[in-house]
């Protein structure tokens, strides 16, 4: 009878080999689009590789400047002022015919530095009040978060422009008040992230061991931020580079005779007038391959070290 029941059809057989029974899913086992997605995730795309190239090689020509550039930044020869490119002058010249390659290759170290010296503090000022804010609530977050407010509503060029009023132009002066003016940014996503980790266990287990907020903020609670944050910074290196070259060419950053690029954006507009294209055209492009090739690379570490907007 037992046979006869197993065998009907439409019920599945208590035999465990047979084809009808519903089985589970067998632990450990995955769908195989779930592994495609995954192992899609793990491979970077070209694009990738690319911008990760072309940032590497910019870095490798500003620590090589003094040693790849044909020619001093600052060598003046007025028979060649505007000249197009040609076997002399692969970019051409500015008004003072000084070679826009070798002054392009001298001015991607400060391009390149200028901002992640701005990252470096805008990160040590932020990422302590995100985390003191985050760590003690109550009256000290609310405090906090209304000083950020303010910060936030207040237009970050006028900040720059009174701080320059006060302590004078030049590259010093703008990396310090445009990171003043990014740490409350830095700061709102360092409290957004610590809040969620606050709240894990291992915080409670110790204090449980006596070890003091201090101690557990800076040990434990920000190295284990660590990641996200990075991912972060670097999404942000190409708005803080643009920002940096945009106080360079309104007068405030970067001074001649150096060869920054915004500084050098700003000194060839003149030269639109007579038709000369190349010294506006040589270090804008510049910034704009860097910034894409950053916004690249930034993207997809932010998504593999878990940063998001917040």
């Amino acid at each position: 009878m037992t046979l006869l029941q197993d065998s009907q059809p439409g019920r599945p057989s208590s035999d465990p080999r047979s084809p009808g029974r519903a089985s589970g899913p067998r632990t450990g086992a995955e769908p195989a689009a779930t592994r495609r997605r995954r192992s899609a995730r793990r491979k970077w795309p070209l694009s990738f590789w690319i911008a990760s190239g072309f940032l590497a090689l910019t870095a490798l020509a500003a620590l090589l400047a003094s040693v790849i550039s044909p020619y001093a930044p600052d060598a003046i020869d007025l028979g060649a002022s505007l000249a197009d490119p040609d076997a002399n002058h692969l970019l051409g010249t500015d008004q003072s015919g000084r070679d826009l390659l070798s002054r392009v290759l001298h001015g991607a170290g400060p391009s390149l530095v200028a901002p992640l010296a701005l990252l470096a503090l805008a990160s040590v000022v932020g990422i302590a009040l995100g985390t003191v804010a985050a760590w003690h609530g109550g009256w000290v977050d609310a405090l906090l978060s209304r000083v950020t407010d303010v910060m936030f509503a207040f237009p970050g060029l006028l900040f720059v422009i009174l701080v320059v009023s006060v302590f004078g132009d030049g590259l010093t002066t703008a990396v310090v008040a445009l990171a003043l003016a990014y740490s409350p940014v830095v700061a709102k996503y360092t409290r957004s992230i610590a809040l969620a980790e606050r709240s894990k266990p291992y915080i409670d287990a110790y204090r449980v061991q006596g070890m003091s907020g201090t101690a557990i903020c800076a040990l434990r609670l920000v190295p284990n931020l660590a990641p996200q944050l990075l991912g972060y910074l670097v999404l942000m290196f190409g708005q803080v580079l643009m920002g940096m070259a945009t106080l360079s060419y309104l007068g405030f950053g970067a001074q001649p005779p150096s060869s920054e690029w915004g500084l050098m954006v700003k000194e060839g507009q003149a030269a639109l007038v007579q038709g000369a294209l190349w010294p506006v055209i040589v270090p804008g492009t510049a910034i704009a391959l860097v910034v894409v090739a950053f916004n690249i690379v930034g993207v997809r570490i932010s998504d593999r070290l878990g940063a998001r907007e917040r």
